[in-house]
């Protein structure tokens, strides 16, 4: 009797584990097949349309002159759209205004070669790209999610098609605006009336001006020393240092380096963090020029726009 029992809890101890291996075999079969499912690969298609679209991205907004009464009118910005991956479900890829990155998510028609393509919402910024592709060139819209968060809340696009390219030789052109229209800051000045001899104070609204150093000194090619920035201005140390970010895409949030990139025709926003991407010369040569730039000194000039 005593070996009966005995019996009986070995083949029920043996069920027990038999059964546990069985549940294991079965949930690992499951994870298999919940892995292969996963790891389905969908194919990409219209390849041919991948890439970065730049150009004029322009709304309506009130525009406050220096002089007059405040009036409506077209306010241009840059925009960059990267087309990143097409299914036959979905299109994926980013926009790029003002230094905003944005991912977005949408689909394309190829009977009309349409795209509408949407941000994710959660930014004051977000929207919706309705925009026709043309050759090499993307024409359309973009209005606003939250209408009353942004200035223009619909906005036109001119998108032309570019490579982006590093290249350690890119400059600003000679022939380039090197005023900081972003920072003015005022000076208090005298005036001396030569009949009179009296002498009467008032405020004069002036900015910063590079000189052509930064036409002269790349920080991608040449590695520099203190000697090379001594002399040099505050805002030319800012261009030469960002030049070299510019070279890589970097999206500038600032408007001032904005302003001075966007005069070429090679800069092209791509990210907003190029860090790994600098050169070990280039890394040292942004430090010494951070190091030059917190003790520098502006030249201010008056100018009028």
């Amino acid at each position: 009797m005593k070996i009966l029992k005995l019996t009986l809890i070995s083949l029920f101890t043996i069920s027990l584990v038999s059964c546990k291996k069985e549940t294991k075999t079965t949930d690992s079969s499951k994870d298999s097949l919940t892995a292969k499912k996963d790891s389905v690969v969908i194919p990409e298609v219209y390849k041919e349309y991948y890439g970065i679209y730049m150009g004029d991205f322009a709304g309506k907004e009130m525009i406050t002159p220096e002089i007059g009464e405040e009036y409506e009118g077209d306010v241009y910005k840059k925009i960059s759209l990267k087309i990143n991956r097409i299914t036959k479900d979905s299109v994926y890829g980013q926009s790029i205004v003002n230094g905003n990155q944005r991912p977005f998510r949408g689909v394309f028609n190829e009977e009309t070669k349409s795209f509408v393509l949407d941000e994710p919402g959660n930014d004051k910024t977000d929207g919706r790209f309705e925009v026709k592709l043309t050759n090499d060139s993307l024409t359309g819209k973009w209005n606003a999610f939250n209408k009353s968060a942004v200035k223009a809340p619909l906005k036109t696009l001119k998108l032309i098609k570019k490579e982006f390219v590093y290249n350690p030789n890119f400059m600003l052109s000679e022939d380039s605006d090197l005023i900081d229209w972003e920072n003015p800051k005022d000076f208090i000045e005298k005036y001396t009336d030569e009949e009179t001899g009296k002498t009467e104070t008032y405020t004069a609204s002036k900015n910063r001006i590079a000189s052509d150093a930064v036409f002269k000194i790349n920080a991608s090619k040449q590695k520099l020393t203190e000697k090379d920035l001594k002399n040099l201005r505050k805002l030319d140390m800012e261009i030469i240092k960002n030049s070299v970010f510019a070279r890589h895409g970097y999206a500038f949030k600032k408007q001032t380096y904005r302003n001075f990139f966007e005069q070429t025709d090679w800069y092209i926003p791509v990210s907003n963090n190029v860090d790994k991407d600098l050169s070990p010369m280039e890394k040292e040569n942004v430090a010494l020029l951070n190091r030059f730039i917190k003790y520098a000194e502006d030249k201010y000039d008056s100018f009028g726009r």
